[in-house]
């Protein structure tokens, strides 16, 4: 009975342990937001005219152009680990414009999943790839 309490109260913080929950943190993060980014990045290259929130104030072309980098490169290269730390915090930053501009009026059950994203993605950015990455097979060449 002591080992097992032991063991279930053990912190489980390994090298191993945290590149494997990075390496979730970071596919999962990477291709949910995916999801969202692959409509809006065809309906910048529909050719139909753009119609899309304008939160930051820049238009809504440019907007919609900052948010298919997030939303479709920085995650596609969050998910291959590249770049991860930079690539990390455009997607952050627009969780965060979602959340505290785009959705500041709506509550916060419309807040909570950008914000829940935005934690993941500076989590990543302050953390790093681990070692399941191409950042961490670039830095040992």
């Amino acid at each position: 009975m002591q080992a097992i309490l032991k063991k279930s109260l053990n912190s489980g913080v390994t090298n191993t342990n945290i590149s494997i929950a990075l390496l979730v943190l970071r596919v999962i993060g990477g291709a949910f937001m995916l999801t969202h980014g692959l409509g809006k990045f065809e309906a910048f290259f529909s050719g139909e005219p753009i119609q899309f929130r304008d939160p930051i104030g820049v238009g809504a072309s440019a907007s919609l152009a900052l948010a298919v980098f997030a939303e479709v490169l920085c995650a596609i290269l969050l998910i291959i680990g590249l770049g991860t730390r930079l690539a990390a915090i455009p997607l952050a930053i627009t969780m965060l414009v979602a959340a505290l501009i785009v959705h500041a009026n709506d509550g916060f059950g419309r807040q909570e999943l950008p914000l829940l994203y935005a934690a993941i993605y500076i989590s990543i950015a302050l953390i790093g790839a681990g070692k399941y990455s191409l950042d961490n097979w670039i830095s040992k060449k």
